[in-house]
C-alpha cells in the first residue's frame, strides 16, 4: 500500500469513496445532497493543508485522507484529520496506513498535537482504531450526530499529542 499526495488525476477514483461515505451517512456529517464539486472543494484541501490517497499496488485508490490545522491562528499548532476508505477495502489496514502517515505528516510539519474533532461514537472501528494509535478521547458531545439507524448519538472529540 502506497499512501501518497493527491492530485487531480485521482478524483475519478477518490469521487465514489467519497460518495459512497457520505451517503451511508453513518460517519461524517457531510450532506448527501451535495453535488460533487462541493464534495471536492470540501475534501481537497489546499496548503497549508494536504490530501493523500492510498494507493494498491495495482494503482487503485483505496482510502484518502485530509489534513492539516485544526484552527487558525493561535490554534494552528494543532492538526485535524479525516479518512475514507473505499467498502470493499474495509479491514484491510488501509485506515490505518492513513492515519499512521498522517500523523507522520503531522510531526514533520511541526505540528504538536493532532485533534479529531467529531468521531462518531456507533463508528466503533475507528475509535477502536485512533485509541490504538494514542488518541483518547477528550469530550462527547451528546446526542450531536443524527445517525440513520441509531438516531442521535454522540461524536467524541479526539486527542493525542505528537
Amino acid at each position: 500500500m502506497l499512501i501518497r499526495d493527491y492530485t487531480d488525476a485521482d478524483w475519478d477514483q477518490v469521487r465514489p469513496i467519497l460518495a459512497d461515505v457520505v451517503t451511508a451517512a453513518d460517519t461524517f456529517a457531510y450532506d448527501a445532497d451535495w453535488p460533487p464539486e462541493t464534495l471536492r472543494e470540501v475534501w481537497v484541501e489546499r496548503p497549508p493543508g494536504r490530501t493523500s490517497v492510498a494507493v494498491d499496488h495495482d494503482g487503485t485508490v483505496r482510502g484518502t485522507a485530509k489534513m492539516g490545522p485544526n484552527r487558525p491562528g493561535p490554534g494552528s499548532h494543532v492538526a485535524t484529520a479525516s479518512f475514507m476508505v473505499a467498502a470493499d477495502a474495509r479491514g484491510r489496514g488501509v485506515g490505518r496506513a492513513l492515519c499512521e502517515e498522517a500523523l507522520d505528516w503531522a510531526r514533520r510539519q511541526g505540528f504538536a498535537a493532532m485533534q479529531f474533532n467529531a468521531v462518531v461514537e456507533t463508528n466503533t472501528s475507528a475509535v477502536a482504531l485512533y485509541r490504538r494509535l494514542g488518541f483518547s478521547v477528550i469530550g462527547t458531545v451528546p446526542e450531536s450526530f443524527g445517525h440513520p439507524t441509531m438516531g442521535r448519538v454522540g461524536l467524541h472529540v479526539m486527542h493525542r499529542r505528537l
